[in-house]
C-alpha cells in the first residue's frame, strides 16, 4: 500500500471484498460549484454509484494524505474551505508535504485513482485546449494525464470554453481514443452535440470494458475519454450557450483573469448569465456519469483478465 494512501472505511472494505470502486475528483466540491448545492451534488453522485452497485472514492488532499473516500465531516470541510487548493499533477508534492487541503482535478484524481489500483473515474468534463493556445500555450494538464495514466475517464465532453477542435487534435496526436456513448456526436458539457465526431461510439459497459482491456492488454498505456452526453431534458441549447460563453470569456479578458482562475470565473459567470440554469445541467450530467461510470466499473470487475499496466 502506498503510503501517502489513506483509503476510508467504505472504500477499505469494497477493496477487501473486490467490489468495484469508482474515483470522484474533488474540484468540482471546491471550486465547482457555489455551497450547499456543491455538498448535495457530492453526496447524490455517490448514491446513484452505490445504487448501480458500485462503491464511490471521492479523492482529496488532507493532513498530507491522498484520502480515497471521503466520510461527511471531509466534504464538508472541502466544500466550505476557501483554503483548498485546486491540485494537479505539479502540486501534489507541494500539497502532500506542506500538509495543505488540496482538491484534486481531472489530472491529478487520475494519478491518484492508479495509485489506488481504481481504473474508472467519473467527473464533469475534462480540461482541454484553451481558445488563443497558439500563442498563451494554455492546455490543461488533463490532456497529458490521459496519455500517460491507466484511467477511464466518463465525463460529458469538454466546456465550450474551450477549443474543442484543437482538444480533440491533441487527444489524437497523443494516441487518447475518445468513446461517445449513445450518439456519435462528441458533447460539449452544456451541449450534447459539440460540432465534433467521437473516434467510435461504443454504447454499452460490456464493450467500453472489452475496449479498455484490450487497449491494456495491447501494453499502450494511457486513458480513455468515454464521452456521455447530458440528458436530453436538462441540456442547453448551443446556441445560447455559445453567446453567453463568449460574453463570459470577454468579461475574463477585460478583467485580467488568468490561469487556474480561468475556468471558475467562467462558470460562475455563465451560471449568473443563465439565471442558474446551467448548475442544474451541471448537476445533471453529473449524475448521468455516475450512472455510465458504475455500469462500467461493474462492467469492468466482471471481465476476466484485466490487468492495467
Amino acid at each position: 500500500m502506498h503510503q501517502y494512501l489513506l483509503f476510508s472505511p467504505e472504500v477499505a472494505a469494497a477493496r477487501t471484498a473486490g467490489k468495484p470502486i469508482v474515483a470522484l475528483e474533488s474540484t468540482i466540491i471546491s471550486h465547482g460549484m457555489p455551497y450547499p448545492q456543491n455538498v448535495t451534488m457530492a453526496q447524490e453522485v455517490e448514491h446513484v454509484i452505490r445504487a448501480a452497485g458500485a462503491v464511490p472514492a471521492t479523492i482529496a488532499i488532507i493532513e498530507g494524505k491522498i484520502c480515497i473516500g471521503l466520510v461527511a465531516e471531509q466534504l464538508e470541510l472541502l466544500a466550505t474551505s476557501p483554503d483548498a487548493m485546486k491540485v494537479s499533477r505539479r502540486d501534489l508534492p507541494y500539497v502532500l508535504s506542506q500538509g495543505r487541503l488540496g482538491a484534486t482535478t481531472v489530472a491529478a484524481t487520475m494519478i491518484c485513482a492508479q495509485l489506488a489500483g481504481i481504473h474508472v473515474f467519473v467527473t464533469g468534463g475534462i480540461g482541454g485546449v484553451h481558445r488563443g493556445a497558439e500563442t498563451s500555450f494554455d492546455i490543461s494538464a488533463d490532456l497529458q494525464e490521459l496519455a500517460r495514466t491507466n484511467v477511464a475517464v466518463v465525463c460529458a465532453g469538454v466546456k465550450s470554453i474551450l477549443d474543442i477542435g484543437l482538444t480533440l487534435e491533441y487527444l489524437e496526436t497523443h494516441g487518447v481514443p475518445v468513446i461517445s456513448v449513445g450518439q456519435p456526436a462528441f458533447p460539449a458539457f452544456f451541449t450534447r452535440d459539440s460540432g465534433f465526431k467521437a473516434d467510435f461510439q461504443l454504447d454499452s459497459a460490456l464493450e467500453q470494458a472489452a475496449f479498455i482491456q484490450t487497449k491494456w492488454q495491447l501494453g499502450l498505456n494511457g486513458g480513455i475519454v468515454i464521452s456521455n452526453p447530458v440528458p436530453e431534458a436538462f441540456a442547453m441549447q448551443k446556441d445560447e450557450i455559445d453567446s453567453i460563453t463568449e460574453q463570459a470569456l470577454r468579461e475574463a479578458r477585460d478583467g485580467g483573469v488568468a490561469g487556474k482562475l480561468v475556468t471558475p470565473f467562467l462558470l460562475a459567470r455563465i451560471k449568473t448569465l443563465t439565471e442558474g440554469r446551467s448548475l442544474m445541467t451541471n448537476i445533471a450530467l453529473v449524475k448521468h456519469n455516475a450512472q455510465v461510470g458504475a455500469e462500467l466499473a461493474v462492467a469492468m470487475r466482471d471481465l476476466p483478465g484485466l490487468q492495467p499496466i
